[in-house]
């Protein structure tokens, strides 16, 4: 199969004029585009070698800069990493948590990455309620769990990779010593956090330029972190999870209070996991297991799937009042079900079972939205009573694929920076509860319920590795996007573009749904129930997406998020270089 259809000519987002040309319906067959439905504008790029989609053009030349030294799409997605800790310290960072799912082509297997972090030593549900605290906490030294990213890394690139760590790090301490201009859209939410830098002082060391946030196409450097980034080239994981970076990780927990002890960071491990699959229209989609919510994606398209979604068309009442529903139905059994699968066992194949989800589904009232929804009740198990990221893509000119996403959680993670390393930590332990039935409950060297989520879909040769951050809102993005390439025919960049809805509650009917999406639908979804929040084109509201596609054909295709300041940067052939390693 194959998917090269040419995308017509596109609008951007502020020539909007037409309702009704947002929301026509495709009736071509999936894979090809044969109608203008996305206004915002820009194609994907095409190539017969490799392509590096990221948020910020930087760190997807320093992927592709990779790949032309003889890298594979491990060492460029690694690289692009690195860049994107430094260049988008808001969303991500070596502070973090890493996952990955990556498709190798000379096997057609896939395999899966959890390089998510336990809590420290020490730290439970009782320690924070024996101090007065009755909810978990956002920010700050209890919400800080292992960073696994530099552990993922090693682990990819000793598995996968092709070169040493210092030719995967050289970028990113580059512009770390040297600098880089700040982009627009990362600018714009970096100033958004000022005052919670201002507060601790090795964060705003770190991350302010005199008191203040750095200004778009400002230079800015993070000479501690180029430093960080060397012990890691030198030492790979050691260089983290022992010697001066740990000793800075754990001196700032000694200063906050915490209880993160010198084992927890060299013992810990990332996990290779098999993913978890359903089928969608004849395409095989595959998210990872849990402690991740990437099982909601694939349960959310299990509960689409008996619907003529096709048949409702692009951006219509029908299909959309049908996803949202999907959306409440499979999140109340994710938020009920999914943990550390060391501490809990959530029962995967039921819950992807495709007669569970038709009876499931008929839950779903075609002419009213559900405001309060109850999760499942499987055998065996009794019922008990947000975030930022950055996602990027990578394929090399054999056709392997590795899908990313790496995290801090919340905005500049937990707040707190690890002394002269200028390493922000993340704060993923915020999403454990201290409710002690539950199976999420927070305990020690236990990995909480995980937000961040790789994706991948594949229909006879056709591959694309692809994924869309922004915390609750991803699996329901994975879902829409899936639902964009296999109802509507839109190609990935098309799909990437497409208006979108998202709803961060868990309960209520409020929804928020994206301006491209035709007023005359927003408003029959009202008439519905839904309580509909209109969100102006190109916010941040429902994420940053990027992907990459082989066709089977020897052609690859990348795209990137218009939303962000992002680009799908092709590899160049051996055209100057012929000492290529």
């Amino acid at each position: 199969m194959s998917i090269r259809s040419a995308l017509v000519p596109i609008a951007l987002v502020a020539a909007v004029t037409s309702p009704d040309l947002i929301g026509q319906r495709n009736t071509a067959p999936p894979g090809r585009s044969s109608a203008p439905l996305v206004v915002v504008g820009r194609s994907k790029v095409a190539t017969k070698y490799g392509i590096v989609a990221a948020s910020q053009p930087l760190a997807a030349r320093a992927g592709v800069q990779v790949l032309e030294r003889g890298g594979n799409a491990v060492d460029a997605a690694i690289a692009a990493n690195a860049v994107m800790a430094l260049v988008e310290p808001y969303f991500d960072g070596i502070g973090g948590d890493l996952f990955v799912i990556y498709y190798e082509a000379k096997t057609g297997k896939l395999h899966g990455l959890n390089a998510g972090g336990w809590a420290p030593t020490g730290l439970s549900a009782a320690l924070l309620k024996s101090k007065g605290i009755e909810r978990m906490p956002n920010k700050g030294i209890y919400t800080v769990t292992v960073p696994g990213a530099v552990a993922g890394w090693d682990a990819l690139r000793a598995k996968f990779g092709k070169l040493p760590m210092s030719d995967l790090m050289a970028p990113a301490i580059f512009y770390a010593d040297n600098g880089f201009p700040v982009s627009e859209v990362i600018a714009d939410a970096w100033s958004r956090a000022k005052d919670g830098l201002a507060a601790e002082p090795y964060a705003a060391k770190a991350f302010l330029v005199n008191g203040r946030t750095p200004n778009a196409g400002e230079v800015f450097k993070n000479p501690d972190l180029a430093g960080s980034f060397r012990l890691i080239a030198e030492h790979g994981r050691n260089g983290f999870y022992e010697g001066k970076t740990a000793e800075a990780i754990l001196q700032i927990s000694r200063e906050k209070g915490g209880t993160m002890t010198a084992a927890d960071l060299r013992e810990y491990q990332p996990e290779w996991v098999e993913p978890i699959s359903t089928t969608y229209r004849g395409w095989t989609v595959s998210e990872l297991p849990p402690n991740t919510q990437g099982i909601a994606a694939l349960m959310m398209l299990n509960l689409m799937e008996p619907f003529p979604m096709g048949e409702y068309g692009f951006h219509s009442t029908k299909a959309l009042h049908v996803m949202i529903e999907a959306k409440k139905l499979a999140y109340a059994d994710m938020l009920r079900y999914v943990a550390d699968q060391k501490f809990a066992k959530t029962p995967v194949a039921a819950m992807l079972s495709k007669p569970h989800a038709k009876e499931r589904g008929r839950l779903i009232d075609p002419a009213k939205a559900a405001c309060n929804v109850e999760p499942s009740v499987f055998d065996g198990l009794t019922n008990t009573g947000g975030g930022d990221t950055i996602y990027l893509s990578a394929i090399d000119k054999d056709g392997n694929i590795v899908s990313l996403i790496q995290s801090l959680y919340g905005n500049f993670g937990s707040g707190l920076v690890a002394p002269g390393t200028g390493i922000m930590l993340h704060n993923r332990g915020g999403l454990f509860t201290l409710d002690e039935k539950h199976v999420n409950v927070l305990a020690p060297r236990k990995r909480p319920l995980h937000t961040i989520i790789p994706a991948f879909m594949q229909k006879g040769d056709v591959k694309i590795g692809f994924g869309i951050m922004g915390g609750f809102n991803q699996a329901q993005a994975h879902a829409q996007f899936v639902a964009d390439v296999a109802d509507y025919g839109l190609d990935i960049q098309q799909a990437l573009a497409a208006g979108r809805f998202t709803k961060g509650s868990f309960a209520g009917c409020d929804v928020q749904i994206e301006a491209l999406v035709p007023d005359k639908v927003r408003t029959a979804l009202m008439a519905l129930g839904h309580d509909v929040r209109i969100v102006p084109p190109r916010s941040g509201v429902f994420g940053y997406g990027q992907a990459v596609m082989s066709d089977g054909a020897g052609v690859h295709f990348g795209a990137s998020e218009p939303r962000h300041d992002g680009a799908a940067i092709p590899e160049a052939p051996p055209i100057f270089t012929r000492d290529r390693k």
